[in-house]
């Protein structure tokens, strides 16, 4: 806790551009999965090559993939933010998939005969309910993207990671410790506040449920 002591102007700006970093990716990662997950739903035949393709991409190593998105974007934040983009879209699009294909047909009938159009039923109907099921993924992706954001210090983009790359660098302990437990306390905050905010929607959805007919 040395370095803390000394310089915690720098471990907070530090801290706070790997939660810049977090939580922008997993924005524009979730702003892309939604519509692709509904596709996917609604188009059944584009789950093998997307699903796929994103598999694919998904076993890639993380530096190897910033490095090839190097040429395009550059070192710095957007190469790590790309990076960590393509990363979380076969999480988050596999469980807006599940969530959306775990809603009773049931319901969807009962909003069409309402005449609710496609985007009315998304919106209204579809998103809500596959909430809690898409916020699980939600869960798993920032865990993830918490983790593999640290490598990002090595392309130019800050963070924590800064911390363990400098003190393995200089053989400096405090750094190295300070890095790995902040890391690991990031990842902890967002995996349990998400947790509560899944367990919450669950519940509400059970109170909501109505109960069946005697």
């Amino acid at each position: 806790m040395r370095f803390l002591l000394e310089y915690p102007e720098i471990f907070f700006s530090l801290a706070g551009r790997h939660l810049e970093l977090t939580l922008l990716s997993l924005a524009a990662a979730l702003a892309i999965a939604l519509p692709v997950g509904w596709l996917l739903h609604r188009f059944r035949w584009l789950q093998l090559p997307v699903l796929g393709l994103f598999g694919v991409l998904y076993t890639v190593p993380s530096i190897a993939l910033m490095i090839m998105l190097i040429p395009l974007f550059g070192l710095g934040g957007t190469t790590v933010t790309v990076a960590l983009v393509i990363y979380n879209q076969i999480i988050l699009v596999r469980n807006t998939l599940a969530g959306l294909e775990s809603i009773d047909p049931a319901v969807m009938e009962a909003a069409r005969g309402m005449g609710m159009g496609p985007g009315q039923m998304a919106f209204r109907v579809q998103l809500p309910l596959a909430l809690p099921v898409i916020l699980a993924g939600v869960r798993l992706a920032a865990v993830t993207t918490v983790a593999i954001a640290t490598i990002g210090a090595k392309f130019g983009a800050g963070g924590l990671g800064t911390l363990l790359f400098d003190g393995i660098a200089q053989n400096r302990a405090d750094k190295i410790w300070l890095g790995g437990l902040s890391v690991g306390l990031l990842a902890l905050v967002f995996n349990h506040g998400l947790q509560l905010l899944e367990r919450r929607l669950n519940r509400h959805r059970a109170v909501e449920r109505p109960a069946p007919a005697a």
